[in-house]
């Protein structure tokens, strides 16, 4: 299992990305979270097997291709941390 970390750039705050993130995220093996940050870029994650993340982004890109116009992602070894998915406030 990794982690990635993800930053979403674009117009990605105030078109439902985080809940549209969330509700795909709960047909994956994924925990982790989602959350707006302060420069308007939307920071996502999550752990769990590559397979599985690989899946989240692609559902991801397909039902928001229009907002994102950057993905950068970092990978880490996993933390184990999460139980769950959710938004972060």
């Amino acid at each position: 299992m990794h982690r990635r970390v993800c930053h979403f750039s674009g117009h990605v705050q105030g078109v439902g990305f985080r809940y549209t993130t969330q509700n795909l995220a709960l047909n994956y093996d994924v925990g982790g979270f989602v959350r707006n940050l302060p420069d308007g870029r939307v920071e996502l994650v999550m752990e769990g097997p590559d397979c599985e993340m690989d899946d989240l982004l692609s559902g991801i890109k397909r039902k928001l291709n229009g907002h994102i116009k950057r993905l950068d992602v970092d990978e880490a070894p996993a933390t184990g941390e999460f139980q769950q998915f959710y938004i972060r406030h």
